[in-house]
This record gives structure tokens, C-alpha cells and sequence, in this order.
């Protein structure tokens, strides 16, 4: 099967904002953004890591974030677990789009 034509940024950039501004719906819009993003990243392996990537990015970010504003790195993990609890639950319909994106 030939690869397509994509690059990992671009596909990160498409689930970023299509999954902001597809938040109201709850399964179909992280569906959406993941399938878009799949058929942008070119290929099933180039889909899977920008599917992961913005997750760990915004756990990375809220324990930096967290940590510099309480100044306790402890308060910072705790945030950035939860919002790393927050990012899987949303990761499920959008690793599923994906697939399908990269596949077709």
C-alpha cells in the first residue's frame, strides 16, 4: 500500500483545533477530529503518535504550569495526573477516528 502524503504537525494541529471546536459533541466530535487528523498524518503509525502527542504535551504543560504557580511540584503531579485522566478518557473515540482516518 503507498504512503500518503502528511506530516505528524499538521495532523496535530487539525485534532487540536477540531477538538476544541468539536467539544459539544461528546463521542462523535473527538470521532471527527481524530479521523481528520488520521487522514492528515499520511500514514496509521504518523496518526497514532499526533493522536497521543497533544495528550502528553497538556499533561507536560499543566504539571510545569501548576508547579511554577503553587511552587510545589507534589500539587503540580496531581494536576497534571488529572488532566492526563482527562486527556484518555478523550483519547478513546479519538484514537478510534484515527485509525479509520489513516486507514481509508
Amino acid at each position: 500500500m503507498a504512503q500518503r502524503a502528511g506530516s505528524i504537525g499538521s495532523a496535530v494541529i487539525w485534532i487540536f483545533v477540531l477538538s476544541i471546536l468539536l467539544f459539544w459533541l461528546p463521542i462523535l466530535g473527538p470521532l471527527i477530529a481524530g479521523f481528520v487528523g488520521g487522514r492528515k498524518a499520511g500514514g496509521l503509525g504518523n496518526a497514532l503518535i499526533a493522536c497521543i502527542l497533544p495528550g502528553i504535551l497538556l499533561a507536560v504543560f499543566l504539571f510545569l504550569f501548576a508547579s511554577t504557580l503553587t511552587l510545589i511540584p507534589l500539587v503540580g503531579f496531581l494536576a497534571a495526573a488529572g488532566g492526563l485522566a482527562l486527556a484518555f478518557a478523550h483519547i478513546g473515540p479519538l484514537l478510534l477516528g484515527a485509525i479509520l482516518g489513516a486507514v481509508l
